[in-house]
């Protein structure tokens, strides 16, 4: 994990979202309570206004009004991980791509379970858009927010009504 140091719990369609935080920026946007968020540490302090901006952008997100996310980003990972998530950075709003473009597209043609290995640990989901990665014939494939949540982040930037309550 990252220098995290402060956090916030912010209200969602999908369910709250912890936001964790360094100095540098963003380290994490999890689902709270779900097995790879982490426990807010004794040492980290509650920040919810450090985190308005962001929420604002989640907000907007949410509402269909924002396409692009313009938040620091402070993430620790291999060098293959971070090559990866810079990858999933560049995949359009909208759009979704395979692992094994995805692994072409990091220059490692043969490699698409590690791109799919570095894509679920990505600790900043939804502004790292992993959601955006489906299987080879087009197919929800993992998703550690669960296949639903993953299909409704994929009809909401395609434009179309999620079903309420999810």
């Amino acid at each position: 994990m990252a220098r995290t140091d402060r956090f916030a719990t912010v209200p969602s369609p999908l369910a709250p979202l912890l936001l964790t935080g360094s100095p540098e920026g963003l380290t994490g946007l999890y689902v709270a309570g779900e097995r790879a968020a982490p426990e807010p540490a004794a040492a980290w302090r509650e920040d919810p206004a450090g985190f308005a901006p962001v929420a604002e952008q989640l907000d907007a997100y949410f509402a269909g009004r924002l396409r692009a996310f313009d938040v620091a980003l402070d993430l620790v990972g291999t060098p293959f991980q971070l090559e990866v998530w810079r990858a999933l950075l560049e995949v359009p709003h909208g759009a979704t791509t395979t692992y094994g473009a995805l692994a072409r597209r990091v220059g490692r043609p043969h490699a698409p379970r590690a791109v799919g290995a570095a894509n679920g640990r990505n600790p900043v989901s939804i502004i790292v858009p992993c959601h955006r990665v489906v299987g080879a014939d087009g197919s929800l494939t993992g998703y550690g927010w669960g296949l639903e949540r993953k299909r409704f982040l994929l009809d909401l930037e395609a434009g179309a009504r999620p079903l309420p309550g999810v």
